[in-house]
């Protein structure tokens, strides 16, 4: 595949995230797919998922425990089978409310028109301090 047809695969799995279509987004990933998002401490979406079961329980957890207020993909840069994308989004943890706006930079690898990894790269800290449950004194 050429690389606008790589841009073009990983903007297809973004229009589907963005209509919550997580079987369009399971149709743009290979059968053994690796998802990696960095752990992020009670966040039970994040961390290392594999295949489309990993992928399926990746956006199970994440609508379970977030709120997506704003994702905006802004870059896409496309080298070989990588497709870097630079973008921005801003959510809210269900469990205690709080918002966090963060960057990201994602990675994904496509071979034979099909995403086989993802890698996020976000600002953990931000996202931490919004799921982080109360203290008490």
């Amino acid at each position: 595949m050429n690389e606008q047809n790589n841009i073009a695969l990983i903007q297809q799995a973004f229009a589907c995230f963005g209509q919550g279509d997580v079987p369009g987004i399971l149709n743009t990933l290979s059968e053994d797919v690796v998802w990696q998002v960095a752990p992020v401490e009670n966040a039970p979406y994040t961390g290392t998922r594999n295949g489309h079961a990993g992928a399926a329980e990746f956006f199970s957890l994440m609508a379970q425990c977030e709120d997506t207020l704003q994702f905006e993909p802004r870059d896409f840069i496309a080298q070989g089978d990588h497709v870097v994308v630079r973008g921005q989004y801003a959510g809210r943890a269900k469990t205690t409310g709080r918002k966090f706006e963060t960057y990201f930079i994602q990675i994904f690898v496509v071979r034979d028109g099909k995403i086989v990894s993802f890698d996020e790269y976000t600002d953990t800290a931000a996202i931490a301090n919004a799921f982080a449950k109360a203290q008490s004194a």
